[in-house]
């Protein structure tokens, strides 16, 4: 359909602000985007885009094209996913990129998913820095924290409580902890940051400042909950960290009541990938793993 041709290369340009974003993401050059939507506008016989060197923005013509742009899209993108569905529902290599803390937890409960989805084939990728999807072929990328401004399409997994836990029998030799001060007796599992610093402790929405008489630092943050285990010391951690041990018996929680909310957890996705059935499927299955509460 030639009313069709440029139409993709002008709406990645308009959400990403960018010629050489949208080239990324559709795999030619920038001039080839370029080109693209100079013809586009030509037939259409009116400027869409705002250029300079630096800056790329709508002109009011373009805001309501784009709108029309996007639901027509999205209707080929509908009838795509409804042949995708009829013929293998879920289906190909699936890659996610997660952060370490989020391992236990996913790769605990995987088979629930392979066996639901059996032809769905998962590369988890675990790391902490903040990954490109369209320039990394990621389908679904996994943060921990405040989001920047994107055109990314985000789904709100979990806000997780920070939790401070202890082994039974290291309490047992070391003694209770009933008072937010008297973590200044006991030895400290503490976070070091891979930039930088130790991450703080956090009670009651603050964080808190206190001397340990012989911290371990530990720069990934799956070692904590192993040494908590192990009865190191006392740790704090996101909740869905320890859920496995507070049930076994393994963790108990201390400080309860001061308890405080941690950072968000989110899934994202390049626009309209979140339809496709296997990343619809795992994003489903995110939300059951990491968005249940820990009992």
């Amino acid at each position: 359909m030639p009313q069709l041709v440029g139409v993709p290369a002008f709406v990645h340009v308009a959400e990403q602000l960018s010629f050489r974003g949208a080239a990324r993401i559709l795999g030619v050059t920038p001039t080839a985007v370029s080109k693209a939507v100079s013809r586009l506008e030509e037939r259409l016989g009116t400027q869409l885009l705002f250029r300079t060197s630096r800056h790329v923005a709508l002109t009011p013509e373009g805001e309501i094209y784009l709108r029309h742009c996007r639901q027509a899209l999205d209707r080929l993108q509908d009838g795509e996913d409804q042949l995708s569905r009829s013929a293998l529902v879920a289906q190909g290599t699936l890659s996610v990129s997660l952060s370490f803390v989020l391992g236990r937890p996913i790769v605990r409960n995987l088979h629930r998913l392979q066996s639901r989805f059996p032809r769905i084939q998962v590369h988890l990728s675990f790391t902490d820095r903040e990954v490109h999807l369209a320039e990394e072929e990621v389908d679904i990328a996994v943060r921990i924290g405040p989001l920047a401004d994107s055109t990314l399409v985000c789904k709100k997994l979990r806000t997780p409580r920070w939790v401070t836990v202890a082994a039974p029998n290291y309490l047992a030799r070391a003694g209770a902890i009933e008072r937010i001060e008297d973590l200044a007796e006991h030895p400290c599992l503490r976070f070091a940051r891979p930039g930088g610093g130790v991450a703080d402790w956090r009670f009651d929405g603050e964080p808190t400042v206190f001397r340990s008489p012989s911290a371990v630092l530990l720069d990934h943050g799956d070692l904590l909950v192993c040494g908590a285990v192990a009865g190191l010391g006392v740790a704090q951690v996101f909740d869905f960290m320890v859920e496995e041990h507070l049930r076994r018996g393994e963790l108990v929680c201390v400080l309860r009541e001061h308890s405080t909310l941690g950072p968000p957890v989110h899934a994202l996705t390049l626009p309209r990938r979140n339809r496709v059935p296997k990343v619809r499927a795992f994003l489903d299955f995110l939300e059951e793993v990491v968005g249940a509460p820990v009992r």
